[in-house]
């Protein structure tokens, strides 16, 4: 187990550097491959050539992209110094960039958006997998029912409504037309707990709304599936309770494709619920790109990027070990 470990660690490092590596190339090396100024993206179109030379000294983006991607990742182990030979600007490290058009470094102002999205990320899933996985254990046992299908159909309309529609609709709804909820506002869990979640239910639940949809369908397919195999039609014969054969032997063996889905989905939310956090006006990571985007703001858009892609990567080596844990079959392989 501990060899198996050592080695999914170092394969979650190495993907890591693969992927500052690719994204690195794609914001630093296509706008030069295109022909476009990666500098005037910086200071804009109207600057004039002193000021593009001295951002372009600044920032070394006359170097070759390796000696570029060299100073970078020297900046996430040790920090960075970006001068022009009179203006020094220091980045700490972790140092993801400097963002010139806000005139803040770029980790500590994702860093405090963290919070944000990691409280919606957190709420959300909690609610979609009980939601998702109870749904799915009820229309599979009651299979052609009417609960069934009018689980499914809720199912396929969450599948299939975008979420800045269902958004915008549920605080039409529950927040202007009947005022039972508060308008979506994010209050720091350890100053106020009960604001905290009052402020974010609604974002739960238009988030839990779509991921429990794919849930649900994918634990009913599953538990189909299992409920018609040898080893539960023994477990019944053996005369266990059905409560412990649907809970200890069925919906445990269905768990292992459920729990990959959900280290995919919960890692990549993440990164930033980008068409959550607009529709409801929340300042995470996904509000951060999105301002990134509109700014052409390249250092915003590449933290957040990696910050995305190192929680997708974490996840999924906690994941690899919940196996394990589920599934006994995977620790004899």
């Amino acid at each position: 187990m501990l060899a198996y470990l050592i080695r999914r660690i170092f394969n979650a490092v190495l993907t890591l550097l693969v992927v500052t590596l690719v994204t690195f190339g794609i914001f630093f090396m296509v706008p030069k491959l295109t022909g476009s100024d990666p500098a005037l993206l910086y200071i804009g179109k109207t600057a004039d050539a002193v000021s593009l030379e001295g951002i372009r000294t600044k920032l070394g983006l006359a170097d070759p992209i390796i000696v570029q991607y060299g100073k970078f990742l020297k900046g996430l182990a040790v920090g960075r110094d970006y001068s022009n030979g009179n203006d020094v600007t220091h980045c700490d490290a972790p140092c993801l960039g400097y963002s010139f058009k806000t005139d803040q470094e770029v980790t500590p102002l994702l860093l405090s958006d963290i919070p944000v999205t990691l409280s919606l990320a957190i709420g959300a899933a909690v609610l979609w997998v009980l939601i998702g996985v109870a749904t799915g254990v009820l229309s599979a046992l009651r299979r052609g029912t009417f609960l069934d299908r009018a689980a499914m159909t809720g199912a396929l309309a969450g599948v299939s409504l975008p979420i800045y529609f269902t958004g915008l609709l549920a605080s039409a709804i529950f927040i202007y037309w009947l005022g039972w909820l508060p308008n979506a506002l994010y209050t720091p869990f350890l100053e106020n707990p009960l604001l905290w979640a009052q402020g974010l239910i609604l974002p739960w639940i238009t988030l839990a709304f779509l991921f429990a949809a794919t849930y649900a369908r994918l634990t009913r397919a599953n538990m189909l599936e299992t409920l018609g195999e040898d080893y539960i039609r023994t477990a019944r014969a053996k005369g266990l309770r059905e409560r412990t054969v649907i809970g200890k032997h069925a919906l445990r063996s269905g768990l292992t494709p459920l729990v990959t889905v959900f280290g995919l989905d919960f890692g990549a939310l993440l990164g930033g619920a980008v068409l959550t956090e607009a529709v409801f006006n929340l300042r995470g990571l996904g509000f951060q790109a999105l301002q990134g985007i509109r700014q052409n703001d390249l250092p915003i858009i590449l933290g957040v990027t990696l910050i995305a892609a190192f929680f997708i990567v974490f996840i999924n080596l906690i994941v690899d070990l919940l196996y394990g844990v589920i599934d006994p079959r995977v620790r004899l392989g």
